[in-house]
């Protein structure tokens, strides 16, 4: 895959890493990449689709994952991958995050968490920490951040994991596996801001950061991990569970699969059998 054009980002912003780490997964997935699709909403990692050899949908801000959710339940032979930043996915579309969580439908939920609202210049994300300064809030933020992990584990979503952007083997690997696997996958990376966020940076994360060992089957010890945040931050999978029917497997909006071709057939095909 080659990058065709110049990206929006800053340089040494960690949405340039992830590409590249989604760039190999891509290669090395059992599938064609025109089985795969990329949905999105508003915001600089929302971009990322752009950048990627790859069918996307670029919608409205939060709402990536009901698009997602859309295209799964009407084609479930393609593969679907959520992807936009911590502010879209957990603020303007956390009600779409919990209930598509509910459903356990097969779509991945990328996320990559600067915990700062980056297009917008800066100001405190759901994820920001309590007490930092940003443009918006001079004299520290006040809220508490939100924790993805345990929130998503507390809901039932059958796969949790956290990546780092500076750590490429790792995340890739974190990544394919969650694609891969049948069920709501969710995968929270750590991508640092190096315009906005002076706190949570390259040099923060890689003094913190440490493998967890295999996942958790037993929710009350994926939350104790995934709830571990200050001198020590885990990253890998923390909870998996593949026993959990996936909801498309019960129900179709459409009766007759279309196994074969590109997206561009399988919407040819789906129009011509609609009166």
């Amino acid at each position: 895959m080659v990058l065709k054009k110049e990206t929006a980002w800053c340089p040494g912003c960690g949405n340039l890493g992830i590409r590249k780490v989604l760039e190999e997964v891509l290669k090395e997935l059992p599938f064609p990449p025109q089985q795969v699709v990329f949905t999105s909403g508003i915001g600089q990692a929302a971009k990322m689709p752009h950048y990627l050899d790859v069918h996307y949908f670029n919608g409205l801000h939060g709402r990536s994952i009901p698009l997602a959710v859309g295209i799964k339940l009407a084609w479930p032979e393609l593969t679907v991958v959520a992807y936009s930043g911590d502010g879209c996915i957990y603020g303007e579309g956390g009600n779409h995050f919990i209930h598509a969580i509910r459903k356990n439908i097969d779509i991945t939920i990328l996320v990559s968490n600067n915990k700062v609202y980056g297009l917008t210049k800066g100001q405190s994300s759901p994820t920001t920490d309590m007490g930092a300064k940003n443009s918006l809030d001079p004299g520290g933020n006040e809220n508490r951040p939100l924790n993805p992990l345990t929130l998503a584990i507390t809901m039932g979503a059958p796969f949790v994991a956290r990546g780092f952007a500076g750590e490429p083997d790792h995340l890739r690997k974190v990544i394919r596996e969650a694609i891969l696997f049948k069920g709501t996958a969710v995968v929270d990376i750590l991508q640092p801001c190096v315009t906005f966020n002076k706190i949570n940076t390259y040099q923060f994360y890689r003094e913190r950061v440490y493998t967890v060992g295999a996942p958790a089957t037993d929710k009350y010890e994926a939350l104790r991990v995934a709830d571990i945040w200050g001198e020590k931050i885990p990253i890998g999978v923390f909870y998996r569970n593949g026993d959990i029917k996936t909801r498309e497997s019960e129900e179709r909006l459409f009766q007759k699969p279309v196994s074969e071709g590109s997206i561009i057939d399988l919407i040819k095909t789906r129009h011509a059998a609609v009166p």
